[in-house]
């Protein structure tokens, strides 16, 4: 079967997204492409199919690294060349897994040749494969941030460094940087996201003459992909020429005074941090230019620059879904006069491919998006439906006082009663660090303590499989008794393979919180509903800052319901607790019971990843729910039950008390207690609480006196 590539000029539709693509190709000193949205949107079908439109590449013959040979890379592991002939091949497209280490990504130093043999033994990574080409990262956004760490450094230094105890490697590694992401799997940090140059959003075409030719052109390349991209050949090498042209045009184009104060302004009037985004916009701006054919940069080239580098980077908080008001992007270059040419010349539509008729005109060129043509512009706003509001009632202020302690949720002779409106959350804050205690193994994060690759070094041990922290010292101490009996005679030391010795080392990991809250009736007064949102909207923030796994569930009425699944996306968390609605009973052990279910359930998929429980609740129980026709009991009971079971199952816990009122039953306390964890009252929950800067939430034992209540330290 033949392995021809789908032609990137048959892609349809994702016009932002071909483009952004070819201003890379043109000039990869834009920074690459975050690409964010959908599966099946052609984001990596596009990808793969830009490598064959870019030209090939002249190297040095048997250099690992992809040396030119006219200007070879003198410190070149594979070096020093000599400027001679080399040989072409084609450009290369090399895919990052989600699952590689960091030996893989940046290359393998052989520390145990270099110890015993004096050699530097260095295996080529992906970055040494994929420079001089493109490097492709699926999922971008669940790669261990060390990882896109190294990965974003390399892509701005043009080199990547290699060192272990002392021995390094320096190699080029010039590429162009492709990232796609699901943003309902969760989001880059922001300090990450302004690393990458251009992004775009890509959704599938809600148009069915559009969706009809994506089939049609899929399923006739399934059929023959050879014969299908023979018939797009003469589109793809328009293409490949047109990129060709404007590289060669690129540093002729000039960038004026005029186009610099536009840019500066857009990203002053944006108020973008630094001054990335000023750069990214003037590489950005050139490269349309030249791939326009013109030699100077006018203002159309500087809108279409910030549509393309500034989305992303207009996300000031983590909640904050990117975008750009292009309203007014409008009204701030509007204050520029236009100094277009005369005889600006029209981009090139591209040639009619042998579809001719298609959605996209069968052309090998991706139109170029203008402010008069809405419908080709990225369609980064979010949908309606996450950004509630809640309109305060008539003849208030937005707030309500808190009914008696006769909930109006709760009334007496009714199991449920009427649901009421979601209520605006208050302000988040910052609160106090909680974390599982022992020593975990899950992924890397920043929330509790574990064994990780990267950390302080806490000791030694013999190597498991392939050496990649080097023990410097506990290797020597391993090695100097055998010196005399193994023949040394000059000042350097005899190391056997026995004497290597792995360093243990020790940092935080990721942990998965779950959280339970009470939606019920005696949560419904506004005041008090507002600042429980406010505090689990902390608590969100605070695990997105620690790179946790979250679940949320809900429970009023007479069942609890696993509002959002366990998942790396925050800002999902966030947008189902703002849409929360109260009322009803409060069925405890309903939720309890729930959290345990969906625990066991994750503990089989991520065993290593260990749950920190969150309950937010004033521990009243008034309806068995469904776990009543089970087991008998009193509400109260049958949740007790269920607390001990989670807390016997090892499962680390803590009680956001949401009791008010001067009046206090300690019911919360109660719960904490069966659950073997802490309890904090919602102003406790502030890391500028006087009740401590740090909790600890300690896991269930089989102590009688760990069923005390237990205040912060």
């Amino acid at each position: 079967m033949s392995s021809a590539h789908f032609p990137f000029s048959a892609v349809v539709g994702q016009d932002d997204l071909r483009l952004a693509l070819l201003l890379n190709a043109v000039s990869p000193a834009v920074g690459g492409v975050l690409v964010r949205g959908e599966k099946g949107t052609a984001k990596s079908t596009a990808v793969r199919a830009l490598s064959a439109l870019l030209p090939q590449v002249d190297v040095v013959p048997g250099c690992r690294f992809s040396c030119a040979p006219d200007a070879p890379d003198a410190a070149c592991p594979d070096g020093p060349h000599e400027p001679g002939e080399g040989t072409a091949r084609p450009s290369r497209m090399v895919e990052l897994p989600v699952g590689a280490s960091e030996d893989r990504l940046v290359g393998a130093l052989d520390i145990e040749r270099a110890l015993a043999e004096g050699v530097k033994a260095f295996e080529p990574g992906l970055l040494a494969d994929a420079h001089r080409g493109i490097l492709y990262v699926d999922e971008v956004n669940l790669l261990h941030d060390h990882l896109v760490d190294v990965l974003l450094d390399a892509a701005a230094m043009g080199s990547s460094y290699v060192e272990r105890e002392g021995v390094s490697v320096r190699h080029a590694a010039r590429f162009l940087l492709v990232g796609t992401m699901n943003p309902e799997e969760g989001e880059l940090r922001p300090q990450l996201l302004d690393r990458f140059g251009l992004t775009v959003e890509v959704t599938a075409s809600r148009e069915p003459a559009q969706r009809v030719e994506v089939v049609r052109r899929r399923l006739a390349y399934d059929d023959d992909p050879a014969g299908f991209a023979s018939r797009w050949s003469e589109d793809e090498h328009e293409v490949r020429a047109r990129v060709v042209a404007a590289r060669a045009l690129l540093a002729k184009v000039v960038l004026g005074d005029t186009a610099l104060l536009q840019i500066a302004a857009t990203c002053a009037g944006f108020e973008v941090d630094g001054m990335r985004a000023d750069i990214v916009m003037a590489r950005t701006a050139t490269a349309l230019a030249a791939w326009d054919g013109r030699t100077e940069v006018v203002k159309a080239d500087v809108r279409r620059a910030a549509l393309l580098a500034l989305p992303h980077r207009r996300r000031r908080a983590p909640f904050d879904a990117p975008g750009l008001d292009e309203d007014k992007l409008d009204e701030i270059l509007d204050g520029f006069p236009d100094e277009e040419p005369d005889h600006d010349p029209e981009p090139d539509p591209g040639p009619e491919g042998p579809d001719d008729g298609g959605p996209d005109g069968g052309g090998g060129v991706p139109p170029q998006a203008g402010p008069e043509d809405p419908a080709q512009q990225p369609e980064s706003e979010p949908p309606a439906e996450s950004q509630p509001e809640s309109q305060p009632e008539p003849g208030t202020d937005g707030q309500a006082p808190e009914p008696a302690r006769a909930d109006a949720g709760e009334q007496p002779g009714r199991a449920d009663a009427p649901e009421q409106a979601a209520v605006r959350a208050t302000a988040p804050f910052r609160t106090k660090v909680l974390s599982v205690p022992g020593l975990g193994e899950g992924a890397s994060g920043r929330r509790s303590r574990a064994r990780t690759a990267h950390g302080r070094t806490t000791g030694a041990q013999r190597p498991r499989g392939q050496l990649t922290k080097l023990h410097l010292a506990a290797t020597v101490q391993a090695a100097a008794p055998h010196q005399k009996a193994r023949g040394r005679s000059g000042r350097g030391l005899v190391v056997r393979r026995d004497d290597l010795r792995q360093a243990t080392r020790e940092g935080r990991e990721g942990n998965l919180v779950l959280f339970v809250v009470d939606a019920s009736g005696s949560m419904a007064a506004r005041q008090r509903m507002s600042a429980v949102k406010g505090a689990v909207l902390s608590l969100l923030l605070d695990a997105y800052q620690r790179r946790d796994k979250v679940g949320l569930i809900t429970f009023r009425g007479s069942a609890a319901e696993l509002a959002l699944p366990p998942t790396s996306s925050v800002d999902a968390a966030a947008a189902r607790l703002e849409r929360l609605p109260t009322g009803g009973r409060t069925p405890l052990a309903a939720g309890l019971l729930k959290a345990h279910d969906v625990l066991r359930i994750e503990r089989l998929r991520d065993p290593s990843r260990r749950p920190l429980l969150v309950v937010v609740t004033d521990g009243r129980a008034t309806s068995a729910g469904s776990v009543g026709g089970r087991q008998g009991g009193t509400p109260r009971e049958l949740a007790g039950l269920a607390a001990r079971l989670l807390r016997a199952e090892g499962v680390a816990s803590v009680v956001v008390d949401c009791e008010s009122g001067p009046v206090r039953l300690g019911l919360a306390g109660e719960l904490a207690a069966d659950l073997g964890g802490p309890a904090v009252t919602l102003d406790g929950l502030r890391a500028d609480s006087l009740a401590g800067l740090v909790k600890n939430v300690r896991t269930a034992t089989t102590s009688p006196s760990h069923h005390t209540h237990r205040k912060a330290a």
